[in-house]
């Protein structure tokens, strides 16, 4: 079993929590996307460019709209993702994947990179320096996903890819869903493929569909957590951590080099912050 933590002094004490990998096995980070790395849900973060660019109507963009509240509200449970799932691929069916993911990697900066927490890039960027792989791993398509994650520095990802026909057009069948109990299934694939030891991995995530994935390592953490995972995390004596401050990236993070001076600075003040909030709650 790997190395846990409930709560921290400070940012120089998690870097001492976070030891830099010694075994023959590697080790990873894998972080769940949506409300844990970024504010927000990566799909619908990208409706209004969408919209623009004449892939959506008004009715689905307004759709969109009342999905992302309803989701920074009270979160998604299984059954509100299936749904979802399928809203999507009936939604993208037809599109061309190459226009697609050229028009996330053009309006990236402007959707995504205002989005990204802080914490989030500290954390990542502790695990590269300790020679974990880091992994993004969401049940967002892997055109979104991909590019997000290269933006900050992050070059392996499990997402959901969606298949398409012989001129690279989107038909609403479903090649991996990177969802639930699918994604602890993807993480062990992974493992086996690139000689990972999972048990001595972390896994950060905020919601109970992603309780498989937590369960896989030896080295689970939860973000920002809904209400059943929190009582989960709590129960089982997890770390809890709450991530609050969205930062500009800026230009994307060259590879495969780490954050810059400033940006590590800038992430390890607000992980700082993060950790005297969790205190005062523990202490409430």
């Amino acid at each position: 079993m790997g190395v846990r933590f409930k709560t921290f002094d400070s940012c120089s004490r998690l870097c001492s929590i976070l030891p830099i990998q010694s075994t023959v096995m590697q080790e990873a980070a894998f972080f769940d996307l949506d409300k844990t790395v970024i504010a927000k849900s990566s799909t619908l973060a990208f409706g209004k460019p969408l919209y623009k660019a004449g892939f959506l109507g008004k009715k689905a963009l307004a759709r969109m709209g009342l999905a992302q509240a309803f989701y920074m509200l009270f979160g998604a449970d299984e059954e509100q993702l299936e749904r979802a799932r399928d809203e999507l691929l009936q939604l993208t069916a037809g599109w061309k994947r190459a226009e697609f993911e050229q028009l996330v990697r053009e309006t990236l900066a402007d959707v995504a990179d205002p989005l990204v927490y802080a914490e989030a890039l500290f954390l990542i960027d502790e695990h590269i320096r300790s020679g974990r792989r880091v992994i993004i791993i969401s049940a967002s398509p892997e055109e979104i996903v991909r590019p997000i994650a290269e933006h900050i520095g992050v070059w392996e990802v499990i997402a959901t890819k969606i298949k398409t026909d012989s001129q690279g057009r989107f038909i609403p069948e479903i090649e991996v869903y990177a969802m639930g109990p699918g994604k602890a299934t993807a993480m062990e694939n992974v493992a086996r493929e690139k000689g990972i030891d999972l048990s001595g991995s972390f896994s950060y995530s905020d919601s109970i569909t992603d309780l498989p994935m937590l369960e896989a390592v030896g080295n689970p953490v939860a973000v920002n957590p809904e209400k059943e995972l929190r009582a989960i995390a709590e129960e089982r004596g997890w770390p809890i951590l709450e991530f609050q401050r969205p930062v500009s990236v800026g230009p994307t993070i060259p590879r495969p080099s780490p954050l810059t001076g400033a940006a590590v600075a800038l992430s390890a003040a607000a992980l700082a912050a993060a950790v005297v909030l969790m205190k005062r709650r523990t202490k409430g």
